[in-house]
């Protein structure tokens, strides 16, 4: 299969783990039969060479649960776990709604705070508060507010490890403790994405920061559209045939296309032999 391919493609380019059915996946839009599949795919794709960790995200506690324990007897490594969207749930909801869904699935987990998509912010307060259970090992963080991932990094620094949810921060986060990026880049530029978050870990700041200005085009591109609009006609470029995205999502004009084509050229992406 096309994913089967993926997941072996980001093996071989140095990706240090995969999200299945995050935002970029189009978990929205799947069924949970269908999340169920794309999960089995990748972890057998995978072959425990790197952690395939599954969204879960809904605006229904039980069927996020139900999605949780489905990730676990696939034989998933982690869970991605996004603030549920719509209902507009208290600080207090949100700590329910995540030790729900973990208690039942029993595997670790990444909180990812994404306002923009669940029109909650999850506070810097209520991570610490998840931060005492050591099943939560993460926060993706895509608030877009540095100064409330510092507050992050002051309060959990140590006990979670923090990602950058922005591919245009991840530097400007790992210069506050984060370790990585769980990123939208890195589906097309995978090799060069992961050496630009080991070249910081490994003190190599100056190949860091290059590697982060030289795509500030393209990531800026490929969030002219919502997300995954642009970047999965970026993959199909690259030699996958990954379709269209589905409803209410349409597809890019031709004209973006090109644009888009002419910035992953600009910064090197190579197309796939």
């Amino acid at each position: 299969s096309v994913l089967h391919d993926l997941v072996r493609f980001h093996v071989e380019e140095g990706t240090d783990a995969l999200i299945i059915c995050g935002s970029t996946g189009e978990a929205a839009t799947m069924s949970i039969d269908e999340q169920r599949i794309a999960t089995a795919v990748a972890v057998d794709a995978a072959a425990r060479r790197i952690p395939i960790i599954v969204g879960c995200g809904g605006s229904d506690t039980k069927q996020v649960v139900r999605l949780g324990v489905q990730a676990a007897n696939a034989g998933a490594d982690g869970i991605l776990l996004s603030a549920p969207p719509y209902n507009k749930p208290p600080q207090r909801g949100l700590i329910a709604h995540f030790r729900a869904v973990v208690e039942a699935a029993d595997l670790p987990a990444v909180i990812y705070n994404v306002p923009g998509r669940s029109a909650v912010n999850i506070l810097p307060e209520t991570i610490a508060a998840l931060a005492d259970d050591d099943r939560f090992v993460g926060i993706k963080e895509a608030s877009g507010d540095i100064s409330q991932i510092a507050e992050v990094a002051r309060l959990v620094g140590g006990r979670m490890t923090i990602w950058s949810g922005n591919d245009d921060q991840t530097i400007p986060v790992m210069a506050l403790g984060g370790r990585g990026i769980i990123s939208v880049l890195g589906n097309a530029a995978p090799s060069e994405t992961s050496r630009m978050a080991h070249a910081w870990l490994d003190g190599d700041t100056e190949t860091a920061l290059k590697l982060q200005l030289r795509f500030l085009p393209l990531i800026r591109l490929l969030f002219t559209e919502p997300n995954p609009i642009p970047i999965k006609m970026a993959v199909a470029w690259l030699g996958f045939d990954v379709g269209d995205v589905r409803l209410p999502l349409v597809a890019a004009s031709a004209e973006f296309r090109e644009r888009l084509v002419s910035a992953l050229n600009d910064s090197g992406v190579a197309r796939s032999s």
